[in-house]
């Protein structure tokens, strides 16, 4: 992804082997990649420096991603920022993602290049939505 500055994307799972992939993939792609491994951490992580994007795991062990993303969109001192949620599960609905305030879903196993596609609309969004 070519852009004039480096993104930077909060990446949050409880699983370190998916951090590491998304880090790993991310940073390939030239973004700047922090992690956090539950909600309470991801949450302290946006309120002190918030990222371009957040790519957030809906299954966390102290709160889910429906609920981070809820506290996120609450938090009327934060700039906007885009938030995708990641899901392995077919039964969960898109819907109460989107009622808590996320952009978009994208379902595991990633597709990488899909991955790539959604953060791409996701910060154009954001650029757009900057002015």
């Amino acid at each position: 992804m070519q852009s004039s500055r480096n993104y930077r994307i909060l990446v949050v799972d409880d699983l370190v082997d998916n951090l590491f992939l998304l880090q790993t993939f991310l940073e390939t792609e030239g973004f700047e990649v922090e992690t956090a491994t539950n909600g309470s951490q991801a949450l302290n992580q946006v309120c002190t420096k918030p990222p371009d994007l957040v790519l957030l795991d809906v299954m966390l062990p102290d709160m889910n991603g429906y609920e981070v993303t809820r506290q996120i969109r609450q938090n009327h001192t934060l700039p906007f920022i885009p938030i995708l949620l990641v899901t392995a599960h077919e039964q969960i609905d898109a819907r109460d993602g989107f009622y808590a305030g996320a952009n978009d879903f994208i379902r595991k196993p990633i597709d990488f290049e899909q991955l790539l596609l959604r953060i791409a609309a996701a910060l154009q969004l954001d650029n757009y939505s900057r002015g």
